[in-house]
């Protein structure tokens, strides 16, 4: 097998059939796939929509789940050279994402690739549509002059995740944990711009919170450099509105995202400040709040 799918899921029933539709229409050239789909306890139908796709079901319990090591169980499954990681509320745009995103893999260009990632019109709120322009542009790197990698849209040479694995005690950040690592040690990171997806976050302004802040945790660890202060919270909060609006008004949307955007980065670094801040060890109940958001 040349390419092995790993997603992993949480109740992702609302767009699990169209991901998986699309996985099933790529054109894959030479190489074979599968999917591999880790469930950590869904009750939404989300396991009857995987079996109806012929995906290999592996689960992990609600009290062993990590990011990494819903990853891990995944990989370990999996029997492709390829392991490529999409969210379960991610959507393939185009036949030829699977291909382009795993192309550089099998040329030796990198060993870790990541994809596009672009908004779903009328699901995605606007200022992660301004963070998905920044994050990933349309230019393709190969390879990339630093270690920033997302698993919402990645591949993996599974004979480097073999050596490394991806962490299993962090809250978030899994994927640059293991790419600092590889890069550190001289592998080669990729960005591919032709291989793009819909990142579709239907996200309460809590969950907003969480999501930064559980990463902003784990950002700890990978650059300890980096340090926010109330100040530097006040200071993004305000530019990043700032910002988003002005962008808005020119594509004549102001009046309808403005309330949106001031929520979206008020919480987006608000819960940076906290995550960064946050230097207690991890109670059960707190651990459980970051490693489950949905």
């Amino acid at each position: 097998m040349d390419i092995s799918v790993v997603i992993r899921t949480l109740n992702e029933a609302k767009w699990l059939p169209e991901l998986l539709a699309a996985v099933q229409a790529q054109n894959l050239r030479e190489f074979t796939s599968e999917v591999v789909l880790v469930d950590s306890g869904s009750t939404d139908g989300t396991l009857d929509i995987a079996k109806s796709f012929g995906c290999e079901i592996v689960t992990i319990s609600k009290a062993d789940f990590t990011f990494g090591r819903s990853l891990n169980v995944g990989c370990d499954a999996a029997t492709g050279r390829f392991l490529v990681f999409i969210s379960g509320h991610c959507v393939p745009v185009g036949s030829d994402w699977l291909y382009n995103l795993c192309k550089p893999l099998d040329e030796g260009t990198c060993v870790y690739s990541y994809g596009r990632q672009i908004e779903r019109e009328g699901y995605s709120k606007y200022s992660e549509k301004q963070l998905f322009l920044k994050y990933f542009p349309e230019n393709s790197r190969m390879p990339q002059a630093d270690f920033f990698c997302n698993n919402a849209n990645s591949a993996l040479s599974k004979i480097f995740w073999s050596q490394y694995k991806f962490d299993e005690e962090v809250t978030g950040l899994e994927d640059m944990v293991l790419a600092k690592q590889l890069w550190q040690d001289g592998e080669k990171i990729g960005y591919v711009a032709d291989a793009v997806v819909e990142h579709i976050h239907e996200e309460t302004w809590g969950q907003v919170k969480r999501r930064y802040e559980r990463e902003a945790i784990a950002l700890q660890g990978i650059m300890p450099e980096v340090h926010v202060n109330i100040g530097d919270f006040l200071r993004y909060t305000l530019s990043g509105i700032l910002f988003d609006c002005a962008a808005a008004l020119q594509e004549r949307r102001f009046w309808r995202s403005a309330l949106e955007i001031t929520m979206f980065r008020t919480m987006q670094y608000w819960g940076t400040y906290r995550g960064n801040n946050e230097h207690r060890k991890l109670s059960r109940k707190a651990k459980e709040r970051y490693f489950y958001p949905r």
